[in-house]
């Protein structure tokens, strides 16, 4: 069957509390957001590797108490003021503005804006707050000190979760077989499941064939020919 034009159709992914599936990989790390009054001196960092689900996370936190969503790299044209006045704000990528002077000045200004209104402060990283690179050495220590939430490595029950949401992001019904076949096979990680979803997406739409394992097969022996 003749390839066909792939189109780049825009993935809509689900980010409210229903969709987000809790495991023992992660439920703890749920847990500590949810609890977000409790938070020690009102902050928490959500650690975890790309595609775990801290993205999700940050916006089911931001539903449940109406904190704005800012990227770190964006805090130096912020108004903080502004931000501050929502009572809670939840900062991504924090890890990576370690070096950025103004986008670390603006977090350590907004840290302590928050702090002194009683605000809540959540903020998502790929690694510990010691390893940013931060060039204040006020911030360093305040994010040092906060309480940290880690989202683990999947276990098979959260790997498949999250393919299934991957599909259905997609709008593409796939069987129980086809799930349990790819979490047999694939790299552990959800950022191998997103790599792994968006490339089964791309071969139906280019051959014409629903997503299945004849399919997915074809999908992972060229991931693996491209890592030899």
């Amino acid at each position: 069957m003749a390839r066909q034009l792939i189109l780049d159709l825009h993935v809509r992914p689900a980010r409210g509390r229903e969709a987000f599936f809790v495991a023992p990989a992660n439920a703890i790390a749920v847990a500590q957001v949810e609890d977000w009054r409790g938070w020690p001196g009102g902050k928490l960092l959500l650690i975890g590797p790309e595609g775990a689900g801290k993205t999700h996370l940050v916006h089911v936190w931001a539903e449940l108490t109406g904190a704005p969503v800012v990227q770190a790299a964006d805090l130096a044209q912020a108004d903080l003021p502004a931000l501050a006045a929502a009572g809670a704000v939840a900062i991504e990528d924090a890890d990576r503005i370690g070096g950025d002077g103004p986008a670390e000045t603006a977090l350590f200004h907004l840290h302590n804006l928050l702090a002194a209104g009683g605000g809540a402060l959540l903020l998502t990283a790929r690694g510990a707050a010691r390893d940013w690179a931060l060039a204040l050495p006020d911030l360093a220590s305040r994010m040092q000190a906060a309480a940290t939430a880690q989202l683990n490595p999947p276990d098979d029950a959260l790997l498949a979760a999250v393919l299934v949401k991957l599909f259905a992001d997609r709008q593409l019904a796939v069987t129980p077989q086809l799930i349990g076949y790819l979490v047999g096979r694939m790299e552990r990680s959800f950022a191998a499941a997103a790599e792994t979803v968006a490339a089964i997406d791309r071969e139906a739409l280019a051959t014409g064939h629903r997503p299945g394992i004849r399919l997915a097969r074809t999908v992972l022996d060229k991931t693996a020919s491209l890592a030899r």
